[in-house]
């Protein structure tokens, strides 16, 4: 039985809590959260024991869940990975990138499973393209979001739109060439809606604009190749794929032909079944498989420190281009 500690147990937290009590295998010891009300409340909805000593629930478990508002990602993960404690920790990895960059050695020493919580990669219209022959060269993404005080101690871009990042940098097997962007803080004193352009050494272009003063919400991204126009709704769960038919295929939902100049084509559109999975319980089951069968993370904390970094860089051209503007 794998042993559970719980680190932070607000809003997220509680969901990580629930879908823990859901997978075989897994047993939660306890929590440690310092906001008497929060601890309070899931004592109550739970009967989990709370811990008011991180090192004394850390003594008592195999791995740590970090749900802790990003601040203290890196406390948290650090005393953790020196008691050789496998980890999970919510995105952003850290709040620097001088922890990030902590972390990894950290992890590295401690020789544990250290998991990220980019939970997109998930997300059943994602997973609904395992198996599909990918190789974008130009991205369309947009997440827009209503606005919420939660999760405004930091930017949209390391809010929102690393979800997005983490994605095309699993999907773009390529170095970034260049990176230009633009933000406004309008709600908050960090920018609240951001656009950024991604340029990759093998010719994709990647298209971000991030928001989380919208009206309504929206998270779609869309894949342009050879041959083929992928759509991803990450909000509604819906997949669909155009594409230029092949001989002897079959296996879209409906076509229909066109004239092209190298002649007649048929196009295929294909939409398809996401399996209905719980995203949140699913990147934490795939922790305890890592850890249970000694295999790698699908989310490492390489694949986290990457993300970061490009979001840094984002901010980094935001802000210069604010100073340049101030400037004149």
């Amino acid at each position: 039985m794998l042993k559970i500690g719980i680190f932070g147990v607000g809003h997220l937290g509680k969901f990580h809590i629930s879908n823990w009590k859901e997978i075989e295998g897994t047993e939660i010891i306890g929590f440690y959260d310092p906001n008497d009300m929060a601890a309070n409340e899931v004592m109550e909805k739970f009967g989990l024991k709370r811990f008011t000593d991180m090192e004394m629930l850390l003594d008592e478990i195999d791995a740590a869940d970090v749900i802790t508002p990003t601040q203290f990602h890196f406390p948290v993960c650090e005393l953790a990975l020196r008691k050789s404690k496998h980890v999970f920790v919510e995105k952003p990895l850290a709040n620097n990138m001088g922890e990030a960059r902590k972390l990894l050695k950290l992890v590295s020493e401690a020789k544990v499973k250290f998991q990220v919580g980019h939970v997109e990669r998930f997300n059943p219209a994602f997973v609904a393209l395992k198996g599909k022959p990918l190789q974008p060269m130009f991205i369309e993404v947009h997440r827009l979001a209503q606005f919420n005080p939660r999760g405004t101690e930091v930017s949209v871009i390391l809010d929102l739109m690393i979800h997005d990042i983490d994605i095309i940098l699993h999907l773009v097997k390529s170095d970034i060439k260049n990176i230009s962007a633009s933000g406004v803080a309008v709600m908050t004193d960090t920018p609240d809606i951001a656009n950024a352009r991604i340029e990759f050494n093998n010719g994709c272009v990647a298209n971000l604009t991030s928001s989380r003063i919208s009206m309504k919400k929206m998270r779609k991204m869309r894949l342009f190749q050879k041959d083929a126009y992928i759509g991803i709704d990450f909000l509604d769960k819906k997949t669909e794929i155009i594409r230029l038919k092949g001989e002897d295929e079959s296996d879209a939902n409906f076509s229909f032909d066109i004239e092209t100049p190298n002649g007649p084509r048929t196009i295929a559109v294909e939409n398809l079944e996401p399996i209905n999975v719980n995203a949140i319980k699913a990147e934490l089951s795939a922790f305890r498989d890592a850890i249970v069968t000694n295999s790698n993370t699908i989310v490492s904390e390489y694949d986290g420190f990457q993300a970061m970094e490009v979001a840094h860089q984002i901010l980094e051209k935001i802000a210069n281009a604010k100073t340049k503007e101030e400037i004149k």
